[in-house]
């Protein structure tokens, strides 16, 4: 019941000497899983509950609607979904700008926003079970000797850095590579809790926080920014 098309995702994601980075329909119980995508398994809409995460009930659609932009320093896309309640309704507009710029010998940088836009009122995002999985999502290709890492400064301090690191040896590179996530410090509740699932290649910055339901506004938009470190070497 899981394995249903699906969109609002980046792959393949390649590190820097050609090594594919992230996994799309892993084998297993998971083929719902999609490399680096954007989903909460708990979408409320008035009383209704679906999981655009697992693909339950709620979709994220194409509308067609794509802006590129290509030149020197960066190259970008910009693509609209529409959340559709049981494929029929749609309940939210969400943009998507991936912005990617020009690779150097140890790392290329690629930022990317998401913004979304209810359409109908009564409607909020979870984690599953408010306590756990959900927002920005990382499925990994696993690679040998496997390093999970993240740190997330002291409130009080200035800047207030958040980041992860997730690095190994991949598939068709002799040398360690990862990919780092840095949470932009202007989304709403940050930092965001970290979570991992070492055996599923799995890091991922959480949002909303623990025991917390956001609730998305037809008057202002959820706005979320990370940037992606392709790396070369270790941590």
């Amino acid at each position: 019941i899981y394995a249903v098309p699906r969109s609002d995702y980046i792959h393949p994601l390649y590190g820097l000497n050609g090594e594919m980075l992230t996994r799309d329909w892993p084998d297993g119980g998971h083929p719902h899983h999609r490399a680096i995508f954007w989903a909460w398994p708990e979408v409320e809409f008035g009383s209704e509950k679906g999981d655009i995460y697992a693909l339950q009930r709620i979709f994220a659609r194409p509308t067609g609607n794509i802006k590129l932009v290509n030149g020197s320093v960066y190259s970008q896309i910009e693509a609209e979904n529409l959340w559709m309640w049981e494929d029929t309704i749609p309940i939210v507009r969400e943009s998507a700008i991936i912005r990617v710029y020009r690779a150097s010998s140890i790392e290329r940088i690629i930022d990317l926003t998401i913004k979304l836009d209810a359409l109908k009122d009564s409607i909020s995002i979870a984690t599953r079970n408010t306590d756990s999985y959900g927002g920005l999502n990382l499925r990994m290709m696993t690679p040998e000797n496997q390093e999970i890492s993240y740190f997330t400064d002291e409130d009080s301090e200035d800047p207030q850095r958040a980041w992860s690191d997730f690095n190994g040896f991949f598939e068709g590179n002799e040398d360690k590579s990862g990919l780092m996530v840095l949470q932009h410090k202007q989304n709403p509740e940050y930092p965001g809790a970290w979570a991992e699932y070492p055996d599923l290649a799995w890091l991922q910055p959480t949002f909303p926080s623990p025991g917390t339901r956001y609730s998305l506004s037809t008057q202002e938009s959820l706005v979320l920014r990370f940037r992606l470190i392709i790396h070369a070497g270790g941590k």
